[in-house]
């Protein structure tokens, strides 16, 4: 199976923004990508730069309005399953969500970042409501696939779960700035992720300078024996592909032996 991760830039212009990731998205799909995923909020400025204005939460848009209509067109016509990430508005409430969308055009639901931040230049607490979605694993025409926005990924209970719902990849979307992190620690992270559950990890992360920060690029995917497989640029526009073995899957540590040995009995009384 192929996948597609789209780095791209984004400005002011939401509609150039999507037209150029329906583009994208396009081409990915005559290259034979089956599944395309895209970056936090990839169609819009990076707005948690600046704290939160009545202004700016007036950006987010409904999870049924144009933008994810014209992927799940997309969608439907090349047969490809599609992980977007939206600044969603759902009644007088905001949120950082991924629609994501089968290959028949339908949308199977949506993934709400749970774990909000609040820190300089990302000052998302002013813009998000903690998502109610749980973390969904989606049984979608070219496997199952789960969902973790950006700082949900620090957060092994979160990435435990989508594995112990049968989840063979989990999509990432990230705001990644340079020099955010120590060097390495991003990869570090989901390649641990991959080796401890068993999946393949897809973190595809923004690009570009912008009004505070400049996004890394630099998105990746990992295989379940923790290895990088692919690579995108550092501060490059470009799709990344890869090729997925899920034959890989079942001879994982993590299904061969980690999920066998857990005690899941004592572990209640841990997290009180």
């Amino acid at each position: 199976m192929k996948i597609a991760l789209i780095q791209q830039k984004a400005d002011n212009d939401l509609q150039a923004n999507v037209r150029k990731g329906l583009a994208r998205a396009k081409a990915a799909a005559e290259q034979g990508a089956q599944i395309i995923a895209f970056a936090e909020l990839a169609f819009h400025p990076f707005y948690p730069q600046v704290p939160a204005t009545e202004a700016s939460l007036q950006k987010a848009e409904p999870v049924d309005g144009e933008t994810v209509a014209a992927f799940q067109k997309l969608a439907a016509e090349f047969k490809v399953v599609i992980v977007l990430n939206i600044f969603e508005r759902d009644g007088d409430k905001t949120y950082d969500t991924s629609p994501v969308i089968d290959a028949d055009g339908r949308l199977l639901g949506t993934t709400r970042m749970i774990h909000i931040t609040e820190y300089e230049g990302f000052h998302e607490q002013g813009y998000y409501t903690p998502g109610d979605h749980d973390a969904p694993v989606y049984d979608t025409a070219h496997g199952r696939i789960g969902v973790a926005i950006c700082y949900d990924r620090h957060y092994p209970e979160y990435m435990r779960v989508m594995a112990l719902r049968g989840a063979e990849i989990v999509f990432v979307p990230q705001a990644g700035a340079v020099g955010e992190w120590p060097e390495g620690l991003y990869e570090a992270e989901m390649r641990v992720a991959a080796f401890q559950n068993g999946y393949f990890t897809a973190l595809v992360n923004r690009v570009g300078q912008e009004e505070k920060l400049t996004f890394a690029g630099e998105s990746f995917v990992c295989n379940p024996g923790g290895t990088v497989i692919a690579r995108a640029g550092s501060l490059t526009e470009e799709i990344l592909y890869c090729e997925i073995d899920r034959e890989e899957l079942k001879e994982s540590h993590a299904r061969t032996l980690f999920f066998r040995d857990r005690r899941p009995e004592l572990y209640g009384n841990w997290f009180k």
